[in-house]
């Protein structure tokens, strides 16, 4: 089998895995969300690193709809510098530093019917953990999306000695394998390929989808981001009619 066919397939297998052992936990979570956004609350997103791109999936995306307040912290997530300032050292030390949650969240003003779904593969750098606690201390519920064989091979690294499901109210497994990266390359001492971006945005779309589905039977039906070729030119104002239910619905979170 060639690199390529192998990373398909091992791609095919975390999906799989997903929908053989997740469907319970993606349900009670997309509960969570279903409750949060018909209150009127939010569901924050959070992560640190390439965790960065499943909050960007779930919120603004077609086929994706109001409800969610993506925390996207510039430090810990602007890889594309590499090296110099904003350089990715930086950003892998600073989701090190306890007490930076803490800050973050003074930016936003947080209360029940809110809720919280963090994404990390590991599920136990200090930043991570930290905003799991500072949310339950909120009193919100915690969703965590992390990869199960990564976390339970890794060591606690927070000061509390707790791991991000350790936090959370509800756990989602990404299916990834401990250590992401899924493909051998004969002569090449590292595995490439990794397969956490194929779990977790996997896991963000099933999750939506349940929501929009509690939603609509509530009586709520989401303002979905809806493409022209389903929309036609409707398409423009079901935008900004998206647009516009956003900006009301996370005005309170900065004070408004």
């Amino acid at each position: 089998m060639n690199p390529a066919d192998a990373y398909l397939t091992e791609a095919q297998a975390i999906l799989d895995r997903i929908v053989a052992t997740q469907s319970e936990n993606i349900e009670r979570a997309a509960e969570i969300c279903v409750d949060t956004i018909a209150g009127e609350g939010l569901v924050h997103l959070f992560g640190t690193g390439h965790s960065r791109m499943f909050i960007e999936e779930m919120y603004p995306r077609h086929g994706s709809f109001p409800g969610f307040h993506p925390i996207v912290e510039l430090s810990l997530t602007f890889h594309n510098q590499v090296v110099g300032a904003n350089g990715q050292r930086q950003a892998m030390f600073i989701e090190h530093v306890e007490g930076f949650a803490r800050q973050i969240l003074r930016n936003f003003v947080l209360r029940p019917p809110d809720s919280f779904m963090i994404f990390s593969n590991s599920g136990v750098n200090e930043v991570i953990v930290e905003m799991g606690l500072e949310a339950k201390a909120l009193g919100l519920p915690v969703i965590a999306v992390v990869s199960a064989d990564h976390c339970n091979a890794s060591a606690p690294k927070h000061s509390s000695g707790k791991k991000l499901p350790d936090v959370a109210d509800v756990t989602i497994d990404n299916g990834t394998p401990a250590g992401d990266a899924m493909v051998s390359i004969d002569g090449l001492e590292d595995p490439v390929g990794p397969g956490s971006t194929v779990g977790a945005a996997a896991v963000v779309n099933a999750i939506k989808c349940m929501v929009a589905d509690g939603l609509t039977r509530r009586g709520k039906p989401p303002l979905v981001l809806s493409s022209s070729v389903f929309s036609g030119e409707a398409s423009a104002a079901k935008f900004d009619a998206s647009y516009d239910d956003y900006r009301r619905r996370i005005r309170r979170v900065y004070g408004g």
